[in-house]
């Protein structure tokens, strides 16, 4: 699945885009996604112009005067820009033609992607008492202590929760506890809070890594341009079961945690 340093890469590219452009048409090919789009998007976008687009956890926001279409990318999903003359490619959901010659569309295989309508005064639920971004400063030194009070949950599951934090999918968890020396075992709340903190700061850096990157952890995943993320080429501890550990002399090591593959470092994470 993209996590945030895939999402954030491609809002970032169409940023440049299609911010300020015009939406001349509207086409949906695939109604049923994860659930469906709504048909009044055909009345409702056309001739209006993409204000911005903005990023909360992993769902990218098209603003306009009045609403967000919200856009999650699911587990094999992308979004490109190309001319409009360009031949429409299998998978192809949803598309925004734009009015210089250009095309927004949603590229998604499995279709547990989704596009939805948010208005200006309300919230989806999809939305709501998600946890900070970790890459702003609500997402302090005190978040992780006063969220772990009382947790026996491990602590991979833990900073996987978006109640907790957002945006930290299961292979940037793996690659933040392997950067704070601290074990995927470890019950959340009996971690002390100086740890917690070397984790808050291991959490930014490895997002913030990625994302300058160009993100990408999937075979298929591939930036707005088309081009693919090349963030796998350095991870640290995933998906190098049974290889030597990059900082000491030990193995790394694959669990499964929550139906999740894990890696870590038995000898060096604790």
């Amino acid at each position: 699945m993209p996590e945030l340093p895939e999402v954030e890469t491609t809002r970032k590219g169409l940023e440049l885009l299609i911010t300020d452009r015009k939406i001349i048409s509207v086409h949906i090919y695939k109604k049923k996604l994860r659930w469906e789009i709504p048909s009044h998007l055909k009345m409702t976008l056309k001739n209006q112009n993409i204000k911005k687009i903005s990023r909360r956890a992993k769902y990218l926001l098209l603003h306009f005067d009045f609403g967000k279409l919200v856009m999650h990318l699911g587990m094999s999903g992308s979004i490109s820009v190309v001319s409009c003359s360009e031949p429409l490619k299998k998978h192809v959901h949803f598309e925004l033609k734009l009015d210089n010659k250009t095309s927004l569309r949603f590229h998604d295989p499995r279709r547990f992607g989704s596009v939805l309508w948010q208005k200006s005064n309300e919230t989806l639920n999809l939305l709501k008492n998600l946890g900070p971004e970790p890459l702003s400063y609500e997402f302090d030194e005190d978040t992780l202590f006063e969220s772990s009070f009382g947790k026996s949950r491990n602590i991979k599951s833990f900073i996987m929760d978006s109640n907790v934090v957002v945006g930290v999918g299961n292979i940037y968890a793996s690659e933040s506890l392997f950067l704070a020396k601290i074990s995927p075992k470890r019950e959340a709340g009996k971690i002390p809070k100086k740890r917690l903190i070397v984790l808050t700061n291991s959490i930014k850096n490895v997002l913030t890594d990625a994302i300058n990157n160009g993100g990408t952890t999937l075979n298929d995943f591939s930036n707005v341009d088309g081009n693919p993320g090349y963030f796998s080429q350095v991870l640290s501890v995933y998906g190098r079961d049974g290889m030597s550990c990059l900082r000491c002399n030990g193995k790394i090591k694959k669990i499964i945690q929550n139906q999740r593959s894990t890696y870590y470092c038995p000898k060096c994470q604790h």
